[in-house]
């Protein structure tokens, strides 16, 4: 089977877009926070299941797996949407706005996993491609170090599905609706978080010779620590060392035994992630040792660099200045904030797209935030026609 230039395009899914945005905002408006996403993954399930699809629930906690062959091809593409949302309260005053309190969709998974199921119909429909293609509607996401990507992983995604490469898609606020933005190699950086305890050792204020304050060794550190990226990291990489708290003392007139630091951590390369860790180490254990104290250094790596593949994201480029045009597809810069989806591209190689959202869209997380119901037919029908452009042969 060859196909030629049948390919999907924005004409097959305008007439989807009542529907899309109906899906859409039914989700928006009954949202689930991570591993409670159970309504979500079944009226998931349920359509795909209607539409003829193979469909595996509970991979990872309430994932969603969908199988669909056609044709005699062997190779295999997948696509993964995530269903999850955020412990927020809403503030966008939408008719469709969230029905549970304190949770909302401030970080359009709505949008992700309504596109990526307008594809699906469409795909299911037409069936112009040959070979296997793996739909993957991920809880969790936004769970942390612990997310559903590594629980799907660890619940034999790649051995029961197996797949060639996986794309998967964010949407962009700051970038208008409909557009795309691709970076090849490293797009979003690794997230770690390290927990300094210094332990020294309390006693009265007015007597500070007979103690080893540890607010003063912390208050230190904390100045050295930010010479951790401007004098050991390489200026033409990208770090950030940031300490988001300091707790310590409860009283004017007692000198603590214990002070408390805690840092987020930030690269875009494995060397400089691991040259971040040995440096904050080192700081540490001079500081308290200085002083007389020991320090308890908690390193939490989290998810590694969204690294995009160089061939995949480049046929992805194609397929959507196809789609859109040559002027709606452009770079995109560097993201310091972290992905889940890093960890199926340390197994297979794939692209993780950008979709404008809005020029004027609230920032992600956000009480204010909402999906643009106009990038949800662009979506889908890059998601359909990418499938049916890797498998046309």
């Amino acid at each position: 089977m060859t196909l030629k230039n049948d390919y999907a395009g924005l004409d097959d899914f305008a007439p989807m877009k009542g529907e899309l945005t109906a899906i859409r905002r039914h989700l928006h408006a009954n949202p689930e926070l991570s591993f409670k996403e159970a309504k979500t993954a079944a009226m998931v399930a349920e359509k795909l299941e209607s539409w003829g699809y193979e469909v595996t629930r509970n991979v990872g906690g309430h994932g969603v797996v969908a199988r669909l062959t056609a044709g005699s091809g062997s190779k295999s593409i997948a696509i993964r949407a995530d269903m999850d949302a955020l412990p927020i309260a809403e503030q966008t005053g939408k008719d469709y706005a969230s029905t549970v309190p304190g949770v909302m969709h401030a970080c359009g998974h709505d949008g992700h996993t309504t596109m990526l199921l307008g594809a699906a119909d469409y795909l299911a429909r037409t069936r112009r491609f040959s070979g296997t293609l793996t739909l993957i509607f991920q809880p969790a996401e936004e769970a942390g170090k612990q997310s559903g990507a590594q629980a799907m992983i660890a619940d034999g995604l790649f051995d029961r599905f197996p797949f060639d490469a996986i794309f998967g898609l964010h949407n962009h606020p700051g970038a208008p609706e409909g557009t795309w933005l691709f970076r090849s190699g490293p797009l979003m950086a690794a997230s770690d978080t390290a927990i300094i305890t210094i332990h020294g050792k309390g006693g009265h204020a007015s007597r500070p010779h007979l103690t080893i304050d540890p607010i003063v060794i912390a208050c230190s550190l904390v100045m050295s620590l930010q010479t951790v990226v401007s004098r050991s990291i390489d200026p033409t990489q990208t770090a950030v060392v940031t300490v988001g708290a300091i707790h310590s003392g409860d009283a004017a007139n007692v000198i603590p035994e214990t002070a408390r630091i805690v840092l987020s951590i930030r690269s875009f390369d494995p060397a400089v992630r691991t040259l971040l860790e040995a440096r904050i180490r080192a700081l540490a254990t001079a500081a308290a040792e200085g002083h007389g104290a020991e320090v308890e250094i908690d390193y939490d790596h989290g998810h590694p660099v969204v690294l995009n593949a160089e061939a995949e994201t480049e046929f992805a480029r194609q397929v959507a200045i196809e789609l859109v045009g040559e002027d709606k597809v452009g770079p995109c810069n560097l993201i310091p904030g972290s992905e889940d989806f890093a960890h199926f591209l340390e197994h297979k190689p794939g692209c993780f797209l950008r979709l404008g959202n809005g020029v004027n869209s609230a920032i992600l997380h956000n009480p204010k935030y909402d999906f643009a119901d106009e990038s949800l037919t662009v979506g889908a029908a890059m998601w359909a026609r990418l499938a049916e452009r890797y498998l046309s042969s």
